[in-house]
């Protein structure tokens, strides 16, 4: 009995995306594109879908209905997926060559170590210190990445 109601649940959730005017999804999303991206607001590791929802004045299910319409996602990975962008470019700008992993994790808005290292894990399917390591090993050298038998392209 539980299943069932929970298929129901996930149903009901399904069918009231598709009640959301066409208008009001492209005004809430251009909002929420506003908020999350442009003012990086993702940074913020306490920074929710309900705190979204405040401020441009509508409520969660709204948000999670723009978020998956529109960025095929849910809202954590959304803002996991420009976390973990930034720190890509952190991760091997010399400028940030002596921060430790933990503080690039501070910079692009995780709480702690562990959600950092699961989902950049996720993103890319390597670690962030495996990482950096990779692209400073290799950035602008074709003989250091055909050590592994592939020929990378530089352009």
């Amino acid at each position: 009995m539980g299943k069932y109601n929970l298929v129901q649940i996930k149903d009901k959730d399904a069918a009231y995306r598709n009640l959301i005017r066409a208008e009001l999804l492209d005004e809430l999303y251009d909002q929420v594109f506003q908020r999350i991206i442009v003012e990086k607001k993702y940074r913020d590791p306490d920074y929710s879908a309900k705190k979204l929802a405040e401020e441009i004045k509508t409520n969660t299910r709204y948000i999670s209905a723009v978020v998956s319409l529109r960025f095929g996602m849910n809202y954590s990975s959304l803002i996991n997926e420009y976390r973990i962008k930034e720190a890509l470019a952190i991760l091997v700008d010399k400028r940030y060559a002596d921060a430790t992993i933990e503080e690039i994790s501070a910079m692009v808005g995780f709480a702690n170590r562990q959600s950092f290292y699961a989902a950049f894990y996720k993103f890319t399917g390597q670690t962030p210190k495996g990482y950096r390591l990779k692209h400073q090993t290799t950035k602008g050298t074709a003989k250091k990445s055909a050590k592994s038998g592939r020929t990378k392209e530089t352009k």
